[in-house]
């Protein structure tokens, strides 16, 4: 029972805040030393040797480089500007717009934390200033902002491709399905919404100057032209079979430089505060997953991947008992751990049990990722909800960004459900 102790330890002290990397590095120590000894730790040195050479994690830091280059050149600004004006003669048109853009932005950043940001300071306003409903403006924030996490280049993605052994370039094609019926929903949502309640989301005053309109046109084809061929050359790349995701990723990085020189935000000062950042945020990610490496390796040592399998595999319901149990405890997990420490830790402990049990490798590793983005929504820390909080108005309370959120989680899990029933129409067995 060591390792089931150990594991439980380890959730505890994730609990009360303790750093990840050095909570599962230093529980692996101990609880190794104490199961078999130092000898335990003899091959170490050749699992991290492994991870630094690994191709497929390179494409990491380069996607984070690329989003962070691209949150530095007012991407965001000009978009939301432009599809606001398009978008705001309809009830809702607002909110629709702040959809739209973070899926453009999802495609093209992926980072979470830039595009709540970025949609926290430039649409937030915006809204309040027409008088949306609060906790709408600040639920279809948060929900856009965490699209970065299905829509690929997606980190998750990536991470998940490396746990489970599947083709990035697969796991980015089976994911466009899912995120966009999620875009598609959210959408939905937003017009029955504000049908049912007009009040909520009304709609701007319409300009009814033919020549001032064909302008705003024009101008939201140049804001979404730029980051649209971006991620047509990143994804496209890959699934045309001419570039792989790392090479893709690298694709990325160069074409967020052109971006930046194109909208006049080029200076080599970007490039050096982007780089710092790319290397202080890939650092945490790989410092995770050492930690992991080593928590993983006591843990199979001490038995508890044999006792985990044997509870999982004789659930009643087979396979599908195990993935509801498995998706529950994910979900749950998600409202106290971060996607990362999930990824390393929960994940290859479901992994083998998913394979004895014959479940499609890709249709299980979209299902974790579409329940891992729920992870950024969730109280009591859902990471999205501390971004939009830091960057509200005052009269933004933390209650209406709770409400806001909950309609679009309730949601998330609906799309996760409909992976789970209909894998067949998205293609994933």
């Amino acid at each position: 029972m060591i390792g089931i102790i150990m594991f439980v330890v380890a959730l505890l002290m994730l609990l009360f805040g303790f750093p990840v990397a050095f909570t599962f590095g230093g529980i692996a120590l101990i609880f190794g030393i104490i199961a078999e000894g130092p000898e335990m730790f003899a091959f170490m040195p050749f699992r991290v040797q492994s991870i630094m050479e690994n191709v497929v994690l390179m494409a990491v830091p380069l996607f984070i480089f690329m989003g962070i280059v691209l949150q530095k050149t007012k991407l965001a600004e000009q978009l939301l500007e432009s599809m606001g004006k398009l978008f705001g003669g309809i009830r809702g048109g607002l909110a629709i717009s702040t959809v739209l853009v973070g899926a453009l932005l999802a495609a093209s950043t992926g980072v979470v934390g830039a595009s709540v940001v970025a949609m926290g300071l430039i649409s937030l306003p915006v809204m309040l200033k027409y008088k949306y409903d609060k906790s709408l403006a600040c639920g279809t924030i948060c929900a856009s902002g965490t699209l970065g996490q299905i829509i690929p280049p997606s980190i998750i993605l990536i991470i998940l491709g490396d746990v489970l052994g599947i083709p990035v370039g697969d796991l980015f094609q089976a994911a466009i399905g899912p995120g966009l019926l999620l875009i598609g929903v959210y959408v939905a949502y937003i017009l029955i919404y504000t049908y049912i309640k007009p009040e909520a989301a009304p709609a701007l005053p319409v300009d009814e100057d033919i020549e001032h309109k064909h302008q705003q046109y024009v101008r939201a084809l140049k804001a979404i032209i730029p980051p649209l061929a971006l991620i047509l050359i990143v994804l496209g790349s890959i699934f045309a079979g001419i570039a792989t995701p790392t090479e893709s990723s690298a694709l990325g990085g160069i074409g967020a430089l052109v971006l930046a020189a194109v909208y006049g935000q080029f200076s080599w000062k970007m490039v050096y505060e982007s780089a710092q950042e790319t290397v202080k945020i890939s650092a945490m990610v790989f410092a995770i997953l050492l930690g992991a490496t080593a928590f993983s390796m006591a843990f199979t040592y001490t038995g508890g991947d044999y006792i985990v399998e044997e509870v999982l595999t004789n659930l009643p319901g087979g396979a599908t008992g195990f993935l509801v149990l498995s998706m529950i405890a994910i979900l749950i997990l998600g409202f106290f751990i971060d996607f990362v420490e999930i990824s390393f830790i929960i994940v290859p402990i479901l992994a083998p049990v998913a394979d004895a049990l014959g479940i499609a490798p890709l249709w299980f590793a979209i299902l974790i990722a579409m329940n891992l983005q729920t992870s950024f929504l969730t109280p009591p820390f859902g990471f999205a909800l501390f971004y939009l909080k830091g960057v509200a108005p005052p009269e933004i309370k933390t209650t209406q960004i709770y409400r806001g959120i909950i309609p679009f989680i309730l949601m998330q899990v609906a799309v996760l459900v409909s992976i789970m029933v209909f894998p067949g129409f998205y293609g994933l067995v």
